[in-house]
């Protein structure tokens, strides 16, 4: 069969401080290729909704399937699906991804019919079967993972081993465009997947059901001495959980002098349980890391359930300096904040030397914050999930909220990426456009454009055609006297749990990890 596989366009901060490249786009490209079909690919990052139809039109897919990791593309995804089936209607329209998992019922509900169906879970590990049941005339609903209008397939499943997935990196036709900072141009790459801790904000452990499985060190390593790029994300939702499996990779690096610079994610207490690790990884390129401290209050931290305590944040960062690592932290913005608690983190985030980007506290599917929050939302606009709007009401009015957090994103943006920051990387920026790369370079001046509360707040005013069911809680609290249920989160896993048999951790590292979650899942 011929394959069209689709990202759908970038988000705000997407049009700021990074683009990466669809890394599980490419690897679900990639198993469908090996399992002999035709496959293109598509990124509406870097091209366009006309440039999408014009090669519908001339290449005549028989099934196209869309990537749907992120809320706020659903709205785009099914504009996008309802205008293939119109231009081919012998189509055969599915979506897969990280958010439509956990809202395959509603996007059916949207679509009408121009979405045939929902994959849900690992897409790597059903997509051929799909096909050949397309293919075939076969029953979609005997797919792991199926959800139709007619009913819901078995369980997803996930592909056995992580090693023999291979993206199909060669079916971008913009490699160059890809970056994050001044890793421009800049390759992703998966040394695990999963996360074995339960974090109130976040959706991992409920997609993976707290899973953790690693790719071996000799895979990884032949995939990046063939990346051409310099620069190397790596996309690990914690990096280096697992000690051991972090050296022998740094160490393999090493052996076949392979020179990249990379950008990590990872949590405080992985740090300052892994020196050693990140020390190797610094001897080898690592130049940026990103530290989810989340709050700067302990109060905070409990409520994101993160056990790990203020000094300790602060002492992963001392240590991450000392190793000469650019940090970048999250904060999360309640919308309980007022005018006091934004001039608070504003004074604090100047006198720290690291990067610090403000997201805003929104719930998820798939999140436990979504599960019980059961204040009535202010919007169920798919477009306004996207941790840079309020979707639950705020202390302060609307308007005010949205100009102290810009005010503060200002702020954080002159110290990081106004002239005075430019002048220390005049160098780089030279070196990029020498080399024909203006991703970094175009991003210093894109801040102002992008980040206006004028705009974020004209976002609440656009008619909204497409509209996500209400959490469970906020249905039970207003639809009924007694409340919100006891929520199981075990019930909202896609991946079901396996125990400890799904985590490939050493005996200390799961120790460890138990004593630094509060343990729901």
């Amino acid at each position: 069969m011929r394959l069209l596989a689709v990202h759908p366009s970038g988000l705000m901060y997407t049009r700021v401080f990074l683009r990466l490249e669809p890394l599980g786009l490419e690897a679900v490209a990639g198993a469908a290729r090996d399992a002999g079909h035709d496959v293109r690919l598509i990124d509406l990052q870097v091209e366009t909704h006309r440039d999408l139809m014009r090669l519908v039109r001339a290449w005549q897919p028989d099934a196209l399937c869309f990537s749907g990791n992120y809320l706020a593309n659903i709205p785009e995804i099914i504009d996008l699906a309802i205008a293939v089936k119109a231009a081919r209607p012998a189509c055969f329209v599915f979506v897969g991804g990280h958010s439509v998992s956990f809202t395959a019922h509603d996007l059916l509900h949207h679509a009408e019919g121009a979405i045939d169906c929902v994959l849900r879970g690992e897409g790597e590990a059903s997509v051929s079967a799909l096909l050949d049941a397309v293919a075939h005339g076969g029953d979609l609903l005997a797919v792991p993972g199926v959800l139709t209008t007619q009913g819901t397939g078995p369980p997803p499943r996930f592909v056995e081993r992580l090693d023999p997935v291979r993206p199909a990196r060669d079916l971008l036709r913009h490699r160059r465009k890809y970056f994050i900072g001044t890793l421009d141009p800049c390759a992703s790459i998966e040394f695990a997947r999963g996360c074995p801790w339960d974090c109130t904000f976040c959706s991992a452990w409920t997609f993976y059901g707290r899973s953790y499985r690693t790719r071996s060190p000799e895979v990884v390593v032949e995939e990046l001495a063939a990346l051409r790029e310099p620069g190397i994300f790596i996309v690990d939702d914690v990096a280096f959980v697992h000690a051991e499996h972090g050296m022998a990779i740094g160490e393999a690096i090493r052996r076949r002098g392979i020179r990249k610079r990379y950008y990590l994610e990872t949590r405080g207490d992985v740090l300052l349980r892994n020196k050693d690790v990140f020390r190797l990884w610094q001897s080898i390129g690592l130049k940026y890391m990103f530290l989810g401290l989340e709050a700067i209050d302990e109060e905070g931290l409990k409520a994101f359930r993160k056990r790990i305590s203020i000094d300790r944040n602060f002492e992963a960062l001392e240590f991450a300096r000392s190793l000469g690592i650019t940090v970048a932290v999250n904060l999360i913005a309640d919308p309980d904040w007022d005018h006091a608690r934004f001039e608070t983190i504003r004074n604090w985030c100047l006198e720290i030397p690291e990067i610090v980007n403000i997201s805003v506290n929104t719930p998820y599917p798939g999140t436990e914050n979504w599960q019980r929050e059961a204040r009535r939302l202010t919007s169920l606009d798919y477009r306004l999930f996207d941790i840079q709007h309020a979707v639950v009401p705020t202390r302060l009015p609307l308007p005010e909220f949205y100009a102290e957090l810009v005010r503060t994103q200002q702020v954080l943006n002159r110290k990081h990426l106004g002239w005075t920051a430019l002048r220390g990387a005049t160098g780089q920026a030279t070196r990029l456009l020498l080399h024909g790369q203006t991703n970094f370079v175009r991003m210093l001046w894109k801040f102002n454009s992008v980040f206006d509360p004028r705009l974020q707040l004209a976002d609440h005013a656009r008619a909204v055609r497409y509209e996500m069911t209400p959490p469970p809680a906020m249905l039970a609290t207003h639809g009924a006297a007694q409340g919100a249920p006891r929520i199981d989160m075990k019930t909202v896993y896609i991946h079901g749990p396996t125990g400890r048999k799904g985590r490939k951790i050493d005996d200390a590292t799961e120790q460890f990890v138990d004593e630094t979650r509060m343990g729901l899942g």
